[in-house]
C-alpha cells in the first residue's frame, strides 16, 4: 500500500482528527471508509439505474427524467429545510 500526502486547511485535518478521534480510530482509517463511502458520479449512476430497473420489474412503476429531478429537488428542499430547523433548535439553546 502506498501512502499519499494531501494538503488541507488546518482547520479540515483538526475536524478529521476530531471525527476520528470520536470513533476510536485513526486519521487513516476515517479517510479510507470516507473513500470507500464516496460514490462516483458514474457509480451513483449505475445505481440509480439498478434502482429503476427494479422499480420496474418488481412494481412495474418507471421513473422517468422528470421524476428524478423533482425527488433531487424535494430532498435538497427537505435537506434544506432539516438543517435550518437543527440551526434553530441550536440557537434558540
Amino acid at each position: 500500500m502506498s501512502d499519499v500526502m494531501i494538503r488541507v486547511p488546518a482547520e479540515v485535518r483538526d475536524q478529521l482528527a476530531a471525527v476520528a478521534e470520536a470513533r476510536g480510530t485513526s486519521l487513516r482509517a476515517l479517510m479510507q471508509e470516507i473513500a470507500a463511502q464516496t460514490l462516483t458520479p458514474e457509480q451513483i449512476k449505475e445505481r440509480a439505474d439498478q434502482a429503476r430497473a427494479l422499480l420496474a420489474e418488481r412494481f412495474g412503476h418507471y421513473v422517468t427524467d422528470e421524476d428524478s429531478v423533482a425527488m433531487r429537488r424535494r430532498m435538497r428542499e427537505a435537506t434544506a429545510a432539516y438543517r435550518a430547523a437543527l440551526a434553530e433548535a441550536e440557537s434558540s439553546r
